[in-house]
């Protein structure tokens, strides 16, 4: 089954976001920068024989400043969904990104549904990590959409 290509332009944002916000997590980054290079130079280009697909840029770019405008909120949210003991500081630097890009999308995109949400970044979970984590983002974002929606 081809996804629709909207579809594939908002997974390509998508991935893509949690990218850039593992950057400017590590790097430090400008948002404004940060937006530019990846319109410049990720997004819809060939890298290293790796094409990356043509992403949504204003989905993009919502993604990417609405986590770092709401990371506070974001964050708190997401501490309160963590079982007992467990902190942000404890995840991977790109699960981080992953749950903080689907907290956002639930708690600003009411646009997109709910369960559309989060498999997305089930999926996205995927591209960077084994079953047992994407089920953890299922089950985390799953928490977040109840108190957010």
């Amino acid at each position: 089954m081809n996804m629709p290509a909207r579809s594939r332009s908002r997974s390509a944002a998508r991935l893509g976001a949690v990218q850039a916000l593992y950057q400017r997590e590590m790097e430090g980054t400008a948002t404004a920068k940060l937006l530019d290079e990846f319109h410049q130079h990720r997004l819809g280009k060939e890298i290293e024989d790796d094409v990356y697909e043509n992403a949504e840029i204003d989905f993009f770019d919502d993604l990417v400043s609405g986590v770092i405008a709401r990371q506070e909120e974001i964050d708190e949210l997401l501490t309160s969904k963590l079982a007992e003991g467990w902190t942000l500081r404890r995840l991977d630097k790109t699960m981080l990104q992953i749950l903080r890009a689907g907290a956002y999308e639930l708690l600003a995109r009411a646009d997109v549904p709910t369960a559309a949400a989060i498999s997305e970044f089930v999926d996205v979970a995927h591209a960077f990590f084994e079953e047992r984590e994407a089920k953890f983002v299922n089950g985390v974002l799953d928490a977040v959409a109840k108190a957010a929606r």
